[in-house]
């Protein structure tokens, strides 16, 4: 769900081909199988498109690769950063809901992680999607600020 939501926050922001976005997991149960269909119809539900998603497993090799890698968990960010070659790496590898401006400041910072819905039931999707999108518009927000956005286009998503 993030990287749909992602890739249409940048769109929204006047971004896309700035900057690139992938998915992967750390495992790699359903390699090459589409998103969850709990996923797809959430994202169906609030106007995104996740037909086109794929699983894949994250490979090493890409830290090199991607100046930011985010983790939707603490047990994902702890088994990405065992997989750095190096402190600057690891340091690259952080949480998604890290860039969720309601979580900035003193105390916020409690819990985020964002849970795995996966064989439940559709509030749980609905959950990850109102957790994943602040965070996807707060790291848009900034990447605007760094590579220079233009205003979001009337009708897209919100």
């Amino acid at each position: 769900m993030a990287e749909v939501v992602l890739r249409a926050e940048l769109d929204r922001a006047g971004l896309s081909g700035q900057a690139e976005v992938d998915s992967a997991g750390t495992g790699d149960w359903h390699v090459g199988g589409p998103m969850d269909p709990g996923a797809r119809a959430e994202l169906h539900r609030r106007g995104y498109d996740g037909s086109g998603h794929r699983a894949r497993q994250f490979d090493p090799s890409w830290l090199d690769r991607y100046d930011l890698v985010l983790a939707m968990d603490g047990g994902n960010l702890a088994r990405l950063r065992r997989m750095a070659p190096d402190r600057e790496a690891a340091g690259r590898i952080v949480l998604f809901r890290s860039f969720d401006p309601a979580q900035a400041g003193p105390g916020q910072r409690s819990d985020l992680d964002v849970p795995d819905p996966y064989n439940g039931g559709p509030e749980g999707f609905a959950l990850v999607f109102d957790l994943v999108r602040p965070a996807a518009r707060g790291l848009v927000d900034q990447l605007g600020q760094v590579l220079g956005a233009r205003p979001a286009a009337p009708g897209s998503p919100d």
